[in-house]
């Protein structure tokens, strides 16, 4: 009888550190059918000393991510082996290697590995403010992912994974809280990304932030890996892992693995919380609520994929973003739900979108883009559904109500109108909200009629940098020169290595200078370089720092200051002059673009900056 009750002891201690590794709620715990079922899993056995922990190891580094006052995500991947899970890849005849039915699953998994952690206020670990244990198992793909709490609101931490009864450890990360919603806080520091594409080139640009270190936490508005395959292996240094186009659990599993091999990006996770959402890319090419690009409810897509459908595929991908990211899982019961919103201190609202997955009506497919053109005013097209876009309205009033400074809107594309005539055939981008009419005259009324001050949206995908007041064309007035009449302020920004526009250095700054011609709303357009945005929030104003890589072809500590934006608070526009009327490239609508540190080879015809002479700009 005792040593029945000592077995219930040490598998109810297992089910409950089962229970603090959050993936095992991927997709859904309250779905078995989409989920891990825990129970069989903890029934694989007790011997988690068994494990051989000389095959153990951190293979990916640490990541910390949606900070909250008293508490933090904090991730990591321990296994016994590089490669990720293969227990969904399907052999011939579609029936599966391993099932969760069958008992050779169960004897292929190996016994759950174990894993303390420990959170402290210093790097030495004296003043431990948090610590606990978690398991994980192949179900998840051997990553850990586990809620720190009882912390302090804008703290600054440091933690640390190690095996259960082992010296290996993982490297030190370093996080930070957010400030608690009454707190008065007088500056808030984000570094904003998007659009890493693994084969396109180097993520200089993460590092460059971790380096220079001087922002809080990082903003990633998605592309966080792409679907598409290309390279091979062995030969090119950023070829892709699976080299193909991906579908499958095990296929989108290997992708992300593979991105977080990148050290800059790995540096990137290690030293700040991030806040993500996803675009399109974390799935397939142009997705929406029923499809893809490349992949529709069809037959043909179903053959085309492997026997994978559009609903399994998109839950493959869902389900291996959320066991590797620092992410909170806020309701998957929700249709896949990851809009979120933040609140830090009496400064700030962060608003995360999700303009793509949730409930987006059907966009542009490349065989259909003239009937999406068409319909682009329909009144029954929706950008993020009814359920999302209330709650978001919701948030902007509230966030007023409340007193906030400042109300940061992050979304993946661009808000406002966009005449793409230089550079894009029929101007229109209706994968953009311009191909959502509707939905965006719905927000933008709301914001005029509500008075709803000092608003910026922010934007990625479009791998160039925009800077726009906000303003409603054609319903209220709006002078280009002053800015009056706007009611905010966007600001997209260029992805970390996915290409922009024009051919060359050259042509891409006459696109922009058409660009900027052809929309008087946008103030600078830039479309060469890869980089990032920093932005300062503080009481009295928003300074938004553009900054580009010299290449991104090499691994490289590089970067130039292309332009600065300032953003005053209650003025609801760009403060004038705009860029303090000098920006470094592209267009500005009016000012120099002074260009003093960019010359040309004479012999090679090939752009460099001056000062990295060494540094060739291709890509």
């Amino acid at each position: 009888m005792a040593r029945f009750w000592i077995t219930l002891s040490l598998a109810s201690v297992a089910r409950a550190s089962f229970d603090s590794n959050l993936n095992y709620n991927s997709p859904s715990r309250r779905h078995p059918s989409l989920g891990i079922d825990v129970p069989r899993v903890v029934k694989r056995g007790l011997d988690y000393d068994s494990c051989d922990h000389d095959q153990l190891n951190f293979t990916h580094g640490v990541a910390s991510g949606d900070p909250y006052p008293n508490s933090v995500i904090l991730w990591t991947r321990i296994s016994p082996q590089k490669a990720n899970d293969n227990s969904n890849v399907t052999v011939e005849g579609n029936v599966p290697l391993y099932s969760h039915e069958t008992e050779q699953y169960i004897k292929a998994s190996p016994n759950p590995i174990c894993v303390d952690y420990q959170v402290a206020t210093d790097k030495d670990f004296r003043h431990v403010a948090d610590k606990g244990t978690a398991y994980t198992t192949s179900d998840i793909d051997y990553t850990i992912k586990i809620e720190a709490s009882h912390l302090e609101p804008f703290t600054t931490y440091y933690y640390q994974f190690s095996v259960c009864g082992s010296i290996k450890k993982s490297p030190v990360g370093r996080t930070k809280t957010s400030p608690d919603r009454d707190d008065d806080v007088t500056n808030i520091g984000f570094a904003v990304f998007s659009c890493s594409n693994y084969p396109n080139g180097y993520f200089n640009a993460y590092g460059n932030v971790a380096r220079k270190d001087k922002v809080d936490y990082i903003i990633h508005l998605g592309d966080y890996i792409y679907e598409s395959g290309k390279g091979t292996m062995g030969k090119d240094a950023r070829a892709t892992n699976p080299a193909g186009e991906i579908f499958t659990l095990y296929d989108y599993r290997t992708r992300i693995a593979l991105y977080r091999t990148d050290p800059d990006l790995q540096l990137s996770h290690q030293k700040f919380a991030w806040i993500p959402v996803w675009d399109d890319h974390e799935v397939a090419n142009n997705a929406y609520r029923d499809g893809s690009s490349r992949m529709n409810n069809t037959e043909d897509s179903f053959i085309k994929a492997g026997g994978v459908s559009v609903e399994q595929r998109k839950m493959n991908a869902v389900r291996a973003y959320f066991e590797w990211m620092p992410i909170r899982q806020v309701s998957m019961d929700d249709n896949l739900r990851i809009w979120r919103a933040f609140s830090m201190g009496k400064l700030v609202d962060l608003i995360m979108l999700d303009t793509r997955h949730y409930d987006r009506s059907i966009t542009t497919l490349d065989f259909n883009n003239e009937y999406i053109s068409d319909i682009k005013d329909d009144a029954g097209r929706t950008l993020m559904g009814s359920h999302q876009e209330n709650w978001f309205l919701g948030q902007l009033s509230k966030s007023k109500d409340r007193g906030a400074v400042w109300r940061l809107v992050g979304n993946q594309i661009i808000f406002s109108r966009m005449d793409n005539s230089a550079w894009l055939k029929g101007g229109l981008n209706a994968d953009q909200w311009d191909g959502y009419t509707a939905s965006r005259n719905r927000t933008l009324s709301h914001l005029y009629t509500n008075q709803i001050p000092n608003t910026i949206f922010l934007a990625g995908d479009s791998h160039a940098n925009w800077v726009s007041d906000l303003v409603w064309l054609d319903t209220k007035p709006y002078d280009p020169v002053t800015g009056s009449g706007a009611i905010g302020v966007e600001f997209a920004g260029t992805a970390v290595s996915s290409s922009g526009y024009g051919r060359n250095y050259t042509h891409a700054n006459t696109v922009s200078r058409r660009l900027v011609e052809d929309n008087r709303e946008l103030q600078w357009a830039e479309g060469w370089f890869r980089g990032y945005v920093e932005l300062q929030v503080g009481r009295e104003e928003v300074v938004a720092k553009f900054l580009g890589c010299p290449t991104v072809a090499t691994r490289n500590p590089y970067e130039i200051s292309l332009a600065n934006f300032t953003v005053v608070a209650g003025e609801n526009r760009l403060k004038r002059s705009v860029a303090g009327g000098k920006v470094e490239t592209g267009a500005l609508q009016r000012g120099e673009v002074r260009g003093t540190n960019l010359t040309v080879d004479t012999e090679t015809g090939q752009w460099k900056v001056r000062g990295f002479e060494q540094m060739y700009i291709q890509y």
